[in-house]
């Protein structure tokens, strides 16, 4: 299995899970039977250029934009200076940490030429978070925007990894750059060789690794922006998820280099900026999570969307009545989407005429899907059950004994309970762990817990969903005070704001309620969903 490797570095091939616990893939379309020997970089940006691609636009930016020669050109200096002055052997794990950028663009198209292994965060995490990450993955070298570095610099001192830190849009970068010369013969990797470790949070908080090959990388492309979106060289991306989720990845940076098109990252998203940026550039498919279709829905009037011809939704589950909104007010039906950072990207949705509003889809081609019971048999049409997914993507979690529990008879299995109609289309009920899924953010009710723990007012502490209009779901955290402290508005504001200096600000709760008593079993084990049935007969 490792005769053929192009890694020096094998740590991330030696900590996949056991053969057994793959589950199973499936090839079977034409377009998905990839040579043995394939860098995902290759193909997405230097076939491009031998194409003649070279001077179209490949990525728009907020203060620049870069051609695909361009892109190329960057993508090339940046594994030069990888390899070059940074000591980057293939295999060796680059932690990139940046808002949306055409840099950070570059940023990972160089890691993947070079033969690292990116691994990209999001702006917002802590260096504790960052610690964690940099331990799990052993990561050796990191980007970071100059502006973000203190949080690195920490972690690095703490977990005593990533002993090469390299800034930029502060100049670091920028001058190494002129340094080194514009040209890259990218790395024969193999196929199957890791190219990306894309973090997702589980139920207990702790992070698992997801491991995805260059192959992984083109065929998410092949699916989802080949059968889904009809992606073609006239079109322009736009989104609000940020590269270092994989939704964002795909959506922002694969799918449209994959069939030669452009994309513009924005670093400040927001919703008068993704509108703004619809007419500035003349995007033509947009991606963000449904509490942001329904907070854009009330501005379409004020700004000119005719570009617009394919909205996406993905992230979290699409309420029928925001799609009837977003319909209502721009005449596109949104494309929802299920994915999975363990499957990399999208695998059940629907488009044009074969969408049925509130139903997420039928899966996309390449891929089969079931409902699975108890008994882990697949179930009929119209039952509900746990949704199962077998294609050319999988779950293979990095050194991981959660990887038993994702996999299951060859089937990955999500986590969401869906139901199955008689005439194919999978309708989500609810997820079926303890994962909260506010505005598109995973949020895991245990690490929240976890931070609050750290405040000297907190006792004990459970932390929940409550179900929101706007976000889909919010944070709520159930606190039991110390007792010298008094269960005031002041004391729930400093909680919050503990929280965001403690984890990445996104996660804190919205809402705390002090108690008197958790609800317990008899052993004392915190009942959670006592509290996630008391909130939801309040929605309801």
């Amino acid at each position: 299995m490792t005769a053929y490797t192009a890694h020096t570095d094998t740590f991330a091939r030696d900590h996949l899970p056991p053969r057994d616990q793959w589950p199973e893939f499936r090839f079977d379309l034409p377009e998905l039977q990839y040579p043995a020997r394939v860098n995902c970089a290759k193909v997405l940006l230097d076939d491009a250029i031998v194409e003649g691609h070279g001077p179209r636009v490949a990525v728009y930016g907020s203060n620049e934009q870069l051609s695909y020669a361009d892109l190329q050109e960057r993508a090339n200096r940046i594994a030069n200076v990888l390899v070059q002055q940074l000591g980057l052997v293939p295999g060796n794990r680059v932690l990139l940490r940046g808002a949306n950028s055409p840099m950070l663009a570059a940023l990972w198209l160089g890691v993947m030429k070079a033969g690292g292994i990116a691994v990209t965060t999001m702006s917002m995490l802590r260096a504790g978070e960052l610690a964690t990450i940099a331990n799990k993955a052993e990561i050796t070298h990191a980007i970071t925007d100059g502006a973000l570095a203190a949080e690195l610099r920490a972690a690095a001192t703490s977990s005593g990894r990533m002993q090469h830190i390299v800034t930029y849009g502060d100049g670091d970068l920028e001058a190494r750059l002129t340094q080194v010369a514009p040209q890259f013969a990218t790395l024969d990797t193999a196929a199957d060789d890791v190219c990306l470790l894309a973090f997702t949070s589980g139920t207990t908080g702790a992070p698992k690794a997801t491991v995805h090959f260059h192959r992984d990388v083109l065929a998410m492309a092949d699916v989802v922006g080949r059968h889904l979106l009809d992606t073609a060289p006239d079109d322009i991306h736009l989104g609000s998820p940020p590269l270092g989720f994989t939704f964002g990845l795909g959506a922002l940076l694969v799918f449209p280099l994959r069939f030669r098109a452009a994309t513009i990252l924005l670093e400040q998203v927001n919703p008068d900026a993704l509108l703004a940026a619809i007419a500035r550039f003349h995007a033509t498919c947009l991606f963000t999570a449904p509490t942001m279709y329904r907070t854009l829905a009330p501005k379409t009037a004020e700004h000119d969307l005719s570009s617009l011809r394919k909205c996406v939704s993905a992230g979290e589950a699409l309420p029928k009545a925001t799609s009837d909104l977003w319909h209502e007010k721009t005449g596109l039906r949104l494309i929802d989407g299920i994915g999975a950072t363990e499957m990399i990207h999208i695998f059940i949705g629907s488009k044009g005429d074969a969408i049925r509003p509130g139903a997420t889809g039928k899966p996309l081609p390449g891929y089969t899907a079931c409902l699975l019971g108890d008994d882990g048999q697949p179930l009929p049409p119209g039952s509900t059950g746990r949704l199962a997914i077998k294609g050319p993507t999988g779950c293979r979690y990095l050194a991981d004994e959660r990887q038993a529990k994702y996999v299951v008879n060859g089937w990955n299995v999500t986590g969401d309970q869906y139901r199955l109609d008689e005439d194919g289309y999978y309708w989500f009920v609810a997820r079926a762990d303890d994962m909260i899924i506010s505005s598109g953010y995973n949020i895991s009710a245990a690490e929240v817990e976890a931070a609050l723990m750290q405040h000297a007012a907190v006792r004990e502490c459970a932390v929940v969903a409550s179900p929101d209009p706007v976000r889909s779901q919010v944070v709520k955290a159930f606190i039991v005070l110390n007792g010298d402290f008094a269960a005031d508005p002041a004391l729930a504001t400093q909680l919050q704001d503990f929280v965001k200096a403690t984890i990445a600000p996104y996660k804190y709760p919205r809402l705390i309620e002090f108690v008197a008593e958790l609800p317990k079993t008899q052993t004392g084990k915190l009942q959670r969903y006592v509290l996630r049935q008391r909130e939801q007969a309040a929605a309801s």
